[in-house]
């Protein structure tokens, strides 16, 4: 059986970057507040997605970004959610960045693909909200 979920994702408002600092950098204060925020530490980097417009313009930044949020409750082990979002998009040549949470995932798009990705996720069999 091949049983592909369908997902219905809900648009985040403002635009969004993905900010790299030193891996050794503090939290920065400027990422917290309002909105979808991120912020992973590896040995290599200390990554932060947030509002565009928080960040400051001497920070490293893909600018640009825009949000969605897919809409759950989705059980912690369920397979194949994210890929069936991202696969329609890949296939077509449209980056994507995903952050995935405890409770769910964020996809970000470019602000120029965000047209073409919606009509492709649609074609998909997925559900875009309109922007509350």
């Amino acid at each position: 059986m091949n049983h592909r979920p369908r997902i219905t994702l809900a648009p985040l408002p403002s635009l969004y970057a993905v900010a790299r600092l030193a891996p050794s950098s503090p939290f920065p204060d400027w990422a917290d507040g309002d909105g979808f925020v991120s912020v992973t530490r590896t040995s290599e980097e200390l990554s932060v997605v947030c509002l565009e417009a928080r960040v400051p313009p001497d920070v490293q930044a893909e600018r640009g970004w825009k949000a969605f949020r897919f809409v759950g409750p989705f059980a912690f082990g369920a397979t194949g959610i994210v890929l069936s979002v991202i696969r329609p998009l890949s296939e077509s040549g449209i980056g994507v960045f995903v952050v995935s949470t405890f409770d769910g995932d964020h996809l970000l798009l470019q602000e120029r693909d965000t047209a073409r990705g919606r009509a492709l996720l649609e074609g998909a069999g997925h559900t875009l909200l309109p922007l509350a």
